[in-house]
């Protein structure tokens, strides 16, 4: 299953939250995101349809192998385009935008050959 850039917002949100708290319910995505109860709902749906999440006892939500992959890809490019920009003078409130923007078309290829250009491996 190919996810849509929402979806790896999701899988990303899901693996930041759980790395403050050990237990992520639907409504932390949602506030997290700005999303609607409904909104999360629905997207959480389909994750776990598409076996990215799974949803434990009391509504905790839980990536995962396929997913955490996913998030971890899509948080380590954040990170390091955020690095980057900031690097080059852009301020961080606009480099992590941009870098949200980015690390969801970036090809494989390309964000190697940014990381060895930039010295990040």
């Amino acid at each position: 299953m190919r996810l849509q850039e929402s979806g790896e917002m999701y899988l990303e949100t899901i693996l930041i939250l759980s790395q403050k708290k050990s237990f992520v319910r639907a409504i932390d995505v949602g506030e997290y995101m700005g999303f609607s109860k409904p909104s999360v709902s629905r997207a959480i749906g389909l994750l776990r349809n598409g076996g990215f999440v799974e949803v434990g006892e009391g509504g905790g939500l839980m990536l995962t192998d396929a997913g955490r992959e996913v998030a971890e890809k899509i948080y380590e490019r954040h990170r390091y385009l955020t690095k980057i920009l900031i690097d080059m003078g852009v301020d961080e409130d606009t480099a992590a935008d941009d870098a949200c923007r980015m690390e969801h078309v970036i090809s494989d290829a390309t964000f190697t050959a940014i990381k060895k250009y930039f010295h990040y491996e």
